[in-house]
């Protein structure tokens, strides 16, 4: 039995990502195409934004958002899934794929071969953890510019779980307040923190982070 380098649980195949943690990466792959075209509608900035010169005279603003180009362009999601795939076809000593067309074409194509190798990165790659972890990052940070109420239904995002595991181990889950309730309840481990055991709460994230930084 060997442990799930992404959710760090139990793993009876022996591989480095869980069953589970395998099909969430591939779903995840298979819906970057379509978060990446999501992003289109996006790039103009806000009516908000004021055309022209700023009122104390800087420069115009970009005609579009910047953060939303950079995720559109060559370095961005593309780069980062075209990265990846480049990593795995090194390690396996296969010939390195050469990008053309379109950025979208080049991103399907990526996907699609980081998908045909998904086997083999699940159960033979030390690195599948840190690979499924920057996936389930990146398409985090597309959502939540394409879809901003999804996180605000989840709650306000508290800190991460300080809860011990029996052998010491942090648990270290996402903490969400849900919108109308008054206890905080880790998804992951249960442990459930009422408004009398906030003020302790906010002490051990705060412990954590620090140490998590010293580290």
């Amino acid at each position: 039995m060997t442990t799930c380098l992404l959710c760090e649980q139990p793993d009876e195949t022996g591989g480095y990502l869980c069953p589970g943690c395998t099909k969430a990466t591939v779903v995840r792959l298979e819906c970057l195409p379509g978060l990446y075209d999501g992003l289109l509608p996006f790039l103009a900035p806000s009516a908000a934004v004021s055309q022209g010169r700023s009122g104390k005279g800087g420069p115009a603003p970009l005609p579009v958002r910047e953060e939303i180009l950079d995720l559109r362009g060559p370095g961005g999601v593309v780069g980062i899934v075209e990265d990846w795939l480049s990593a795995v076809r090194l390690e396996r000593g296969m010939r390195q794929p050469v990008p053309a067309g379109s950025v979208e074409g080049r991103l399907k194509a990526a996907v699609s071969g980081l998908l045909a190798n998904m086997p083999w990165i699940a159960v033979s790659w030390p690195e599948a953890g840190t690979f499924a972890e920057e996936i389930r990052e990146l398409t985090k940070s597309v959502r939540s510019i394409i879809s901003p109420s999804a996180a605000t239904e989840r709650g306000t995002r508290i800190g991460n779980c300080p809860a011990q595991f029996e052998d010491g181990v942090i648990c270290g889950a996402v903490l969400r307040l849900p919108t109308g309730e008054r206890v905080v309840t880790c998804e992951w481990c249960q442990t459930s923190y009422p408004p009398a055991s906030w003020a302790g709460l906010k002490v051990l994230i705060d412990e954590d982070a620090r140490s998590s930084d010293a580290a």
